[in-house]
């Protein structure tokens, strides 16, 4: 059983780890597809249709026996699902993006453990009681991650090119550098992303508990995004040319984001929070930093920012603050009833003891 448990929690890191993968690459290909002119309204909505076609065979196929009755109460649940991930999250995310550079993007993305655990304690899944070791931790954590955002935000200082000899996108580059004037509204966007994705990963956590069907839930936010989606790229793409796909960027990137980091990606997140909790689940996003730093600057030819790298050493120190707070009050809970049971261990052979005698005394 030991053994089971410790692979369980190794599958559940592999998981998690493969996933800030993932995001890194999404990170370079959106962008690349963005600044080629694809529209991120229309990214959006083929991004969910494709995650839809491929993932709702499996949940409706291998789901069919443990998929639980759909309630009028969780189907608003996912259609709030819907509109905090693809329509809020992921719209916020396409402007923003062309206003700052996928690092910064990534970067920013360390705020989201931190606005995670602040819902998450305004909604009452985590408790944070400052004469604890482990709670105080993640209230420092957490102003530490917040701080290291505006330093990133409000200083940029000399820029650093990494691989001054990667030029093939210089194009882009400078597509970037003429954003720097909308920097500021850029991160403020990123901010609404990194909220909105905070929100989802609450009430996904609070919908599983109705609805632990976690396939299905996710075929099922992938369409009702898709539906939500389009409705809004309607209204804000009338270019009928900004519809058009063929076999270039915007299909490379509406396929990889569909089944990597909208199918994949919520179904894994999805067992991992039911399990963990959401504050677990946010605890990986500097990994996407460091990986999208380093994709951005060998195929966007992207500078890093002197404010960007004191800001992110801040944020990771900080975050792994919350992390380290959330695994002592994990081993802290776990602890406590093996302490009660012992002790109730303890009490019972002399309560046996004095019924023992009390029934000697009443024999001739």
């Amino acid at each position: 059983m030991g053994k089971q448990s410790l692979w369980q929690s190794a599958m559940t890191y592999i998981a998690m780890i493969s996933l800030q993968l993932g995001y890194s690459g999404m990170h370079v290909i959106v962008l690349l597809s963005l600044k080629k002119g694809f529209s991120h309204w229309v990214f959006v909505v083929y991004r969910h249709a494709v995650a839809t076609m491929v993932f709702a065979p499996f949940a409706f196929f291998f789901e069919r026996k443990v998929r639980p009755k759909l309630t009028k109460m969780t189907f608003l649940k996912i259609m709030g699902l819907a509109l905090l991930e693809p329509v809020i999250d992921q719209n916020l995310y396409g402007v923003a993006l062309q206003y700052t550079s996928a690092a910064f993007a990534a970067a920013m993305m360390n705020v989201l453990p931190a606005i995670t655990f602040i819902l998450a304690v305004i909604f009452r899944m985590e408790k944070v009681n400052l004469k604890k070791a482990y709670s105080l931790a993640m209230v420092i954590g957490t102003v530490l991650t917040a701080s290291g955002a505006m330093v990133m935000t409000l200083f940029k200082g000399p820029a650093f090119n990494i691989f001054p000899h990667s030029h093939a996108f210089s194009l882009h580059a400078a597509a970037g550098e003429a954003s720097r004037s909308h920097w500021i509204p850029g991160t403020i966007m990123m901010l609404g992303t990194v909220t909105g994705w905070a929100g989802f990963f609450i009430l996904q956590k609070n919908t599983l508990k109705d609805y632990p069907a976690e396939m299905s839930l996710t075929a099922l936010v992938c369409l009702m995004g898709t539906v939500e989606g389009g409705a809004v790229a309607v209204v804000m793409e009338r270019r009928p040319s900004a519809w058009a796909i063929g076999f270039d960027t915007r299909l490379l990137a509406a396929t990889y984001s569909g089944i990597i980091c909208s199918g994949i990606a919520y179904y894994l997140q999805s067992v991992v929070n039911r399990s963990r909790g959401p504050v677990f689940v946010t605890a990986f996003s500097p990994l996407s930093m460091i990986l999208t730093a380093v994709l951005g600057a060998i195929v966007l030819a992207e500078k890093i920012y002197l404010g960007s790298l004191i800001g992110a050493f801040i944020i990771v120190f900080g975050l792994y603050s919350v992390v380290w707070g959330k695994s002592k009050q994990k081993s802290d809970s776990e602890v406590l009833p093996i302490m009660v049971e012992n002790k109730n261990s303890a009490e019972a052979p002399g309560k046996e003891t004095v019924e023992m005698k009390g029934n000697n005394d009443l024999q001739p």
